[in-house]
């Protein structure tokens, strides 16, 4: 979106959070990144104060960011169970007890730090290195707060990006009643007020569209640009895992999470024969899967990947013969989802084992890009994948050609780039 408004004339700045080790300001290739440093309680004005304090005294001086692998999560796995006796399961009981109390209120305050609080202090943090703009382009419901205290202080016109239907994403969608609603009012009051909303498919649009009370959202899909496979063909996965040709290769890339039906692929990876599946990505369970692929049944069959700059990930996923995303059925918002793996398959002609819900069954469906199945059974995934890698080579050549002739034509940022130009002109028309 950057590069297409700086290639279009706009002047572009994109606001980020400061880390130790990165600059406050700095160009890349034109495009001006300016960073403030973030905390919370800049949300809170009896906090405020001392926030901005640590803030400053922590970009005045270098911080050490020596990294432990595995973190506490990864210990606590790798404790032997303990032997109890009475009183020390008395003790343990009470403490359930004062858990369970506890529970509630630390996932409410979890909840309300991530959004609005987040979000607010984002806000507060910005006004110290904000500039006056035309257009300001938010991300994610955190950004609905920054949106509406730009505008105040500094003009322009405000587009409210709702990449997912935020009230229906993991945490939030169990978050309960009566917190569920309280967040869900707060998030359509602000968006309501936003000059625009804009999100990344045509289903999420009619949720939003019902939900914030809005007009209907513009839909800009989150696609890649069009992409020359390289020639010759590069095999970078079997060659950097050094596996035989023979070696068929199903590969996930992405984060590395839960809901994304990784555990599921691996089970089923185990009824596919002479296949391999490739983890390529990182994320919260790569220490528990790096672990898991050291040892039967998945020694040999499953494999992990570092995660690679995004200007090579089409490449590596060209390698495969298949590409898999089991994302579970656990919200409104996964169901509904169009990945933007999904769009990258298609870009690098590989054909997808997708989750049959509604979001990517119909793209799968209709375009005849791969195979839906039951994104819980591993049983089907597997049946699903032995039937791509069984297909004759030639007909497995023909789908790969129909694929990458599908990117060309339909699903590439170059088709996606008008709607969003026409956005920007007419916010910045409107912005005087």
């Amino acid at each position: 979106m950057a590069r297409t408004a700086m290639a279009a004339g706009y002047e572009v700045v994109v606001y980020a959070r400061w880390y130790p080790g990165l600059a406050v300001e700095e160009e890349q290739d034109g495009l001006r990144i300016v960073r403030a440093p973030f905390d919370w309680r800049l949300a809170v004005p009896g906090l405020r104060g001392a926030a901005r304090a640590r803030a400053d005294a922590a970009m005045a001086q270098p911080i050490a960011t020596d990294v432990v692998a595995g973190g506490d999560e990864a210990a606590g796995e790798l404790e032997a169970p303990a032997v109890l006796d009475r009183p020390a399961l008395a003790v343990r009981a009470v403490r359930a007890v004062g858990r369970r109390i506890r529970r509630p209120w630390r996932r409410w305050r979890r909840l309300v730090l991530m959004f609005p609080l987040h979000g607010m202090g984002w806000a507060a943090a910005l006004e110290r290195v904000a500039e006056p703009a035309d257009v300001w382009h938010g991300m994610w419901a955190g950004s609905l707060p920054v949106l509406g205290r730009m505008r105040k202080r500094f003009g322009g016109r405000t587009i409210y990006d709702s990449r997912d239907i935020y009230m229906e994403a993991r945490s939030q969608a169990s978050a309960g009643w009566p917190g569920k609603a309280i967040l869900a009012a707060l998030e359509r009051r602000w968006a309501r007020r936003a000059d625009t909303v804009l999100t990344v498919n045509e289903s999420y649009a009619t949720v939003l569209e019902e939900r914030l009370e809005i007009p209907r959202p513009a839909v800009v899909m989150n696609v890649p640009r069009r992409w020359a496979p390289p020639e010759p063909a590069l095999d970078l996965i079997r060659a950097s895992l050094g596996l035989p040709a023979t070696a068929r290769i199903v590969l996930y890339q992405g984060g590395l999470m839960t809901d994304r039906g990784i555990e599921e692929c691996m089970d089923a990876i185990l009824d596919v024969p002479d296949a391999v599946l490739c983890l390529l990505g990182f994320g919260a369970l790569r220490w528990r899967l790096t672990e898991a692929s050291k040892v039967p049944p998945f020694l040999g069959r499953v494999f992990l990947l570092p995660a690679v700059p995004p200007g090579e990930l089409l490449a590596w996923t060209a390698s495969a013969d298949v590409s898999v995303m089991m994302i579970q059925p656990t919200s409104l918002n996964h169901r509904l989802t169009t990945p933007q793996k999904l769009f990258e398959s298609i870009t690098a002609g590989v054909p997808v084992v997708a989750s049959d819900l509604p979001g990517m069954a119909t793209i799968v469906r209709s375009d005849d890009i791969g195979l839906v199945c039951d994104p819980r059974s591993a049983a089907d995934i597997a049946r699903s994948i032995r039937t791509l890698l069984d297909e004759a080579p030639d007909a497995a050549a023909a789908r790969r050609t129909r694929i990458r002739e599908l990117a060309e034509r339909r699903y590439n940022w170059e088709a996606e780039e008008p709607v969003l130009l026409e956005l920007y002109r007419r916010m910045v028309a409107g912005s005087g």
